[in-house]
């Protein structure tokens, strides 16, 4: 009989979840609306009779032996979501125990960027390295810090957040409620927003001028950047000085070998990474210098979500055979 481990990506609109087995090979995938249910409980009822109608779907009915989620401010040692902005249910949610009453197996649970980078330790471009960092650009920034082969978690649970470090002290407003944090400038949202300000501070011509705030997406911008729109191009350069930046701060704190970079904005590709290899490189101290790889992850065309929760799993359950 195999043996497999449910992988669950909890995102705003959608979950989607897979069986997944020790070599990264989905066997069957499945997916429900995140916001398809009033309350969370009716949600994890639904989640619940999914990943069972998901096992009974699978030849010779194999052997499932833990969950792993991957949530918006997952917390790994309470496994609780706590506050998460994008999801339906706002208050602390004790997502582990509600799985666990359901489905009467281990239930792991992190947060989506962390999962991330287990994910990239086990089944891409990071396996056989011990200290290494994933960071996700989407529509905001989140990052996993991956230190001695262990996730940085800190004392509450939500250490290794790079988003939130404020790089513009009083600048742009932050959906935490501070202000001027890196992901207000490093993100789809950050790249959009910079976008706008140099047109509207300019009456040079531009294709992207009359394409609403709102319309605009990264994939759009990149495309911009590449045919030489002027202002698509400098965009891309404040944010990978901004980016680049952080990430050289962040080498002087965890000197990592490598760092990764996954997410929509990723898939830019050299017009993202030579940049932010530039200022990064910059930026390090001398000792740093030339000794940090910045590279695309290797599951950037793959579902990244499914395959680290999964990988949280696996790797949970390798924890506690030892």
């Amino acid at each position: 009989m195999s043996r497999l481990c449910i992988g669950v990506d909890i995102g705003g609109t959608n979950t989607v979840f897979a069986a997944i087995d020790k070599d990264g090979k989905v066997h069957a995938e499945g997916h429900i609306p995140t916001v398809g249910a009033e309350t969370v409980e009716g949600y994890c009822d639904q989640l619940a009779e999914a990943i069972r109608e998901l096992r009974q779907g699978i030849p010779g009915q194999p052997e499932i032996l833990a969950v792993g989620i991957g949530a918006p401010n997952g917390n790994y040692y309470k496994g609780t979501v706590e506050f998460a902005p994008n999801l339906p249910w706002t208050q602390v949610l004790p997502l582990c125990d509600l799985m666990k009453e359901r489905l009467s197996l281990p239930i792991h649970l992190t947060n989506d960027a962390n999962a991330a980078a287990i994910g990239e330790g086990l089944f891409g471009a990071a396996k056989g390295l011990s200290d290494y960092m994933v960071v996700t650009l989407g529509t905001g920034l989140g990052s996993g810090i991956v230190v001695q082969g262990q996730v940085v978690y800190g004392s509450t649970g939500f250490g290794g957040e790079l988003g939130h470090v404020i790089v513009e002290p009083g600048g742009r407003a932050c959906g935490c409620g501070r202000k001027g944090c890196l992901e207000r400038y490093a993100s789809v949202t950050g790249l959009v927003h910079t976008l706008r300000e140099k047109i509207d501070a300019s009456d040079e011509p531009s294709g992207l001028r009359f394409v609403p705030a709102k319309e605009l997406e990264g994939s759009g911008i990149s495309d911009a950047a590449k045919a030489g729109d002027k202002f698509a191009l400098a965009s891309f350069e404040d944010l990978s000085a901004t980016l680049g930046l952080a990430l050289a701060n962040t080498v002087a704190i965890t000197s990592p070998e490598a760092i990764f970079l996954f997410g929509g904005l990723a898939k830019a590709g050299d017009l993202l990474l030579e940049p932010t290899r530039r200022h990064m490189e910059a930026n390090l101290l001398d000792v740093f210098k030339d000794t940090v790889r910045l590279e695309l992850s290797a599951l950037l065309n793959s579902n990244a979500g499914m395959l680290g929760a999964a990988a949280l799993a696996w790797k949970e359950q390798e924890r506690l055979s030892a």
